[in-house]
């Protein structure tokens, strides 16, 4: 692992140079007589990293090679640590005032002195012990010969399981399911095989098969088990997948009060499935205990329906504890000539280059053999091979480790991902390490990944470069090298968020404990560390202490429970050095108090108490949140927060502010007067020993959101005078333009720099209303505008028709109120990507395909409830030429396609609909994929629409909501989720 380190020693650096730069520039340095100290570490550091890149480029990564860069690396961590603390005591009070503080000065000034003698000492260390050969070569980054595409990241979109290998093993496990059986226990199939070979990929085929499969099961559901799970998580997802959401609903309102236990989920369970045929795949499995707790607990003994469990792990041992060896399924390696097709699709080379060049037909058997056939492993290579060109595969052969070829196991496939990894540019590599702080099989989002690598200092952004493309090109480049999953994609194809691959991100945490990057603490932790981590991630209940040096932690990660007894403050002195604090899976009360002492976080830069479900309990921002200068996101959404302080405006360097607040009330609604009478009388009590603090801290969260806002029911906050200043901004939600002042509403059109703006105008006055259209305007680089109304005359979005020139940039435009009509500038956003009406009450036919149908990138246009109002729709000829989603409420009579409509159109759903008329031409729509009926959505002479979908060359399916219309499908009627000549019937 010497090369990893060297690697990873090598690009902490670059941030130390950063600093060191900055902080020699400041005018303290000069008068506190540290500035040739710090141009000093800083030319000593570059030198180091000239080292360092020497060394990489090197196969002499001795021991020795690897002490030194450790030394490198710890130095470099303490070195940014001392020059951020210097930078924050620059910065935070004027000049005369920072004199004055002598006792810091000095502390600084001797920090910054010791800090040199150890780079004095670490510099001459290397050359006593000549740890650098003089014939290394000198190759940096920048020689690298490949190009860098960010944009180009349409392969890694591709379906991975349609491209080769997997229709067999399909089939074979269809049969082995035997479906057509319709008694007898539950029968359980395993899915064995190593880690990379496709087991999900697998079972969610068959999960998702159009063919004979879940329309012979009642109920379904897919539950990830990995390694470690939480009970009465996987027992509610369980309910809400079997059962449906309203019955865990209800089943939680009856266990109101209180503690919900495992056993009381299990039994309910228990009881609701035991009469039903149900299918259920329990994907990764990991441990025996696990399956005898889900059989015992889960599956009712008296089912005899003939239900279906799939199981993928990667045990056989533990296939045979839970199946018959007959039932267990064996998952091989693909084929040479899939595996080859699969080699050549990710490296963006054809057979035709195999049979032109003799020596790259020899490089690619080679490779594939070396690759052991694993689907993980050629794609990983094959991404590493896209970029490289065809003299150089060779070279990426050679060092692949030799176990690929003779033990294709999983310590193969882990010394496989180590290649890919040692491959990775220095400035990728502390980014793809990170990720090992979320937990496995955890959807990442792409903004909040972004975010919290900009605030760690891991991107680099050049002069006039935005930082934040930069970042989103890493996390492109990552996701072509098929490091990262892509798990959503948007309508555009760009990646929305990602998953790692277990195998993968084994190896990353292996090397991120190498490195003491990130600690991980899970429930069997000791709690115990000799190591300085910078990142710490609770993947289980918190631990009570981890015996470590919290003063250099530059990140706190929750994603467990915070147990009953005494644990540390969410904002803990000894945390200093905190830049990040991300408590949005946090599955505990995130109180008042818990960030009362926010302010002691002066490095911090992410701060994340979002919890949308409902965890996250507090009503007010300390003033202390205009300490933290250097603060860049603030997620606070889900929370009853009503108004923002007016310290807010003191973050200059605040690129994204989301902060919205619960819309209903539980406790004190007015609408409910007896009940919330009864909850003001029992305020009292709510102080006593013996009351429920989870309780507690809800109401009086409820009850201050309730009398801040005068009982206001709109999700936006108040936003203070001087929100102007913020001129980094970017993202700015939800602004309530009712209770926020005249003054603040102009100051949003001095936020020159932003890009996405959501408001909600309810109850606001004309004046406000007005306001903020001429704010709007001077939004030029806005690229996403949300803006929720109401029905009344008051919360009418009429006032948006004054608005002369919109943003040019618009690419996300969503409105939430009366309207009347289109307003005509919607029509000059060449841009516009996506566009949602919802209650807008348009009348005119002719304007929608007027004003909306030139628009040239128009991709998603939803007119939800209550937006048209006329009984009839008809897409006229050359409207919508980008048009790939539709979403339609309530139409009564016709939707119609002309001739040469909407050539682009995948999709169609609508709701709330009863088309008297039907839905006519749809064989106008020449790549249309399907049309969902679904919320209250019927069509008359269905048997028609069915037959004109039978014949249209592109197979689209017709997909129907069952239990909520009656479908009149001309004597085609078949039960739920049949499919029956092109019709899906699949539960509402």
């Amino acid at each position: 692992m010497a090369e990893t380190v060297v690697s990873m020693a090598r690009s902490m650096l670059g941030g130390a140079i950063s600093k060191a730069a900055s902080a020699a520039a400041a005018e303290l340095s000069l008068v506190m007589g540290v500035q040739k100290d710090i141009w000093f570490i800083k030319d000593e550091l570059k030198t180091m990293q000239a080292f360092l890149a020497a060394a990489e480029a090197t196969k002499n990564r001795d021991m020795l090679l690897k002490v030194w860069a450790e030394q490198v690396r710890d130095l470099s961590y303490n070195i940014e640590d001392c020059l951020d603390e210097f930078m924050v005591h620059v910065r935070s009070q004027s000049l005369t005032k920072r004199l004055m503080k002598l006792k810091d000065r000095r502390r600084i000034a001797i920090q910054i002195r010791n800090l040199k003698a150890r780079v004095e000492e670490v510099s001459s260390r290397n050359a006593r012990y000549n740890l650098i050969k003089t014939e290394a070569s000198t190759t940096s980054d920048k020689e690298v010969p490949y190009i860098e595409d960010v944009r180009n990241h349409s392969a890694s979109n591709t379906d991975e399981a349609e491209l080769v290998g997997f229709t067999k093993p399909r089939e074979e496990l269809i049969k082995l399911m035997d479906v057509n059986t319709r008694d007898g226990d539950a029968k359980v199939i395993c899915v064995v095989g190593m880690g990379g070979l496709g087991k999900t990929t697998l079972a969610r085929k068959t999960y998702e098969s159009k063919e004979d499969i879940v329309k012979n099961f009642s109920c379904c559901a897919w539950i990830t088990v990995s390694q470690s799970f939480y009970k009465i998580e996987m027992l509610k997802d369980m309910i809400r997948q079997l059962l449906g959401g309203d019955s865990l609903k209800n089943l939680l309102k009856e266990l109101e009060g209180k503690v919900v236990q495992v056993k009381d989920l299990a039994e309910y369970l228990n009881q609701e499935i035991k009469d039903k045929r149900y299918l259920i795949i329990l994907d990764d499995l990991w441990t025996i205990d696990a399956w005898r707790w889900i059989k015992d607990i889960v599956f009712p003994n008296s089912n005899k329906k003939g239900s279906r469990i799939i199981v993928t792990t990667r045990d056989v041992g533990l296939a045979k504890e839970c199946t018959l060896e007959s039932l267990i399924y064996h998952l091989k390696t693909l084929e040479v000539v899939e595996a080859t097709n699969l080699l050549l699709k990710k490296s963006r080379k054809t057979n035709e280059d195999m049979t032109t060049d003799a020596n790259f037909k020899s490089i690619v058997e080679k490779l594939v053999k070396k690759c052991g056939c694993l689907p993980l492993a050629i794609l990983t290579i094959g991404g590493i091979l896209a970029t490289k060109k065809i003299v150089e595969w060779e070279h990426v052969y050679n060092q692949l480790p030799s176990e690929l070829e003779s033990n294709p196991s999983l310590e193969a496939m882990k010394m496989m991902v180590t290649l890919s990894y040692n491959h990775l540019p220095s400035h990728l590599k502390p980014c793809f390490l990170y990720l090992s702080i979320f937990p496995e099989d955890f959807e990442i989002k792409m903004r909040r990944l972004v975010e919290r690598w900009i605030a760690e200092g891991l991107i680099r952004g050049g002069t006039g470069v935005n930082i934040e493309d930069v970042a989103k090109g890493y996390f492109n480049e990552l996701i072509n090298r098929s490091m990262l999953q892509a798990s959503r994609v948007n309508i555009e194809g760009v990646v929305k968020s990602c998953r790692v691959h277990d195998i993968v991100r084994d190896v990353m945490i292996s090397v991120s404990r190498d490195e003491n990057f990130v600690h991980v603490a899970g429930n069997n932790v000791t709690g115990a560390t000799e190591e300085t981590f910078r990142h710490v991630a609770y993947h289980g209940s918190m631990c009570q202490k981890i015996d470590m040096d919290w003063s250099h932690v530059r990140s706190i990660t929750v994603f467990g429970e915070r147990p009953l007894r005494p644990s540390p403050s969410i904002c803990s002195p000894d945390m200093r050095m905190v830049r990040a604090l991300d408590l949005e899976n946090a599955q505990f009360q995130v109180t008042q108090k818990d960030i009362i002492n926010i302010g002691l976080f002066r490095h911090l830069k992410y701060l994340n108490f979002s919890d949308p479900r409902g965890y996250s309990h507090i009503y007010k921002l300390p003033r202390s949140i205009g300490k933290l200068q250097g603060l860049r996101t603030l997620n606070i959404r889900d929370s009853y927060i009503t108004e923002l302080p007016t310290e807010i405006c003191k973050l200059k360097s605040l690129h994204s502010l989301r902060c919205t607040r619960n819309s209903s009330y539980e406790y004190f609604d007015l609408y409910s007067p007896r009940e919330c009478l009864v909850q003001t009388l029992c305020l009292p009590m709510l102080f006593t020993p013996l009351t429920d603090p989870s309780d507690c801290t809800e109401k009086v969260a409820e009850l201050h959101m309730a009398w801040s806002s005068r009982w206001s029911e709109s999700e936006g906050v108040r936003v203070p005078k001087g929100i102007g200043n913020l001129k980094e901004l970017q993202i700015l939600e939800v602004v309530d333009i009712r209770r926020t002042s005249c003054k603040a509403i102009k100051e949003l059109g001095e936020l020159v720099q932003l890009r996405k703006l959501s408001v909600a105008t309810e109850g606001a006055t004309k004046q406000k209303c007005k306001v903020l259209c001429d704010a709007i305007q001077k939004l030029t680089c806005l690229r996403s505008l949300e803006v929720h109304g109401s029905l009344e005359v008051d919360g009418s979005l009429e006032w948006l028709h004054d608005v002369s020139s919109p943003p040019p940039l618009l690419r996300s435009l969503k409105l939430y109120g009366c309207l009347g009509e289109i307003p005509g500038w919607v029509g000059d956003l060449m841009h516009l990507v996506k566009l949602h009406l919802w209650r807008s009450e348009i009348k005119e036919e002719g304007k929608i395909m007027e004003i909306l149908g030139p628009l040239p990138n128009l991709m998603h246009l939803r007119l939800g409830r209550g937006s048209y109002i006329g009984e009839k729709l008809a897409f006229k000829t050359g409207a919508f030429p980008n048009l790939k989603n539709l979403d339609i409420w309530g139409l009564s009579e016709e939707l119609k396609f002309e001739d040469g409509t909407s050539p682009q159109l995948a999709m169609i759903d609508i709701n709330w609909c009863i088309l008297a008329s039907g839905i006519i031409g749809v064989n106008q729509l020449p790549k249309l994929k399907e049309i969902a009926l679904g919320h209250y959505g019927r069509v008359a002479n269905l048997a028609m629409l069915q037959s004109e979908i039978e014949a249209h060359p592109n197979s689209p399916v017709l997909r129907l909501s069952d239990g909520r219309s009656n479908h009149d499908l001309g004597g085609r009627r078949c039960p739920s989720g049949r499919i029956n000549r092109g019709i899906i019937i699949s539960p509402s």
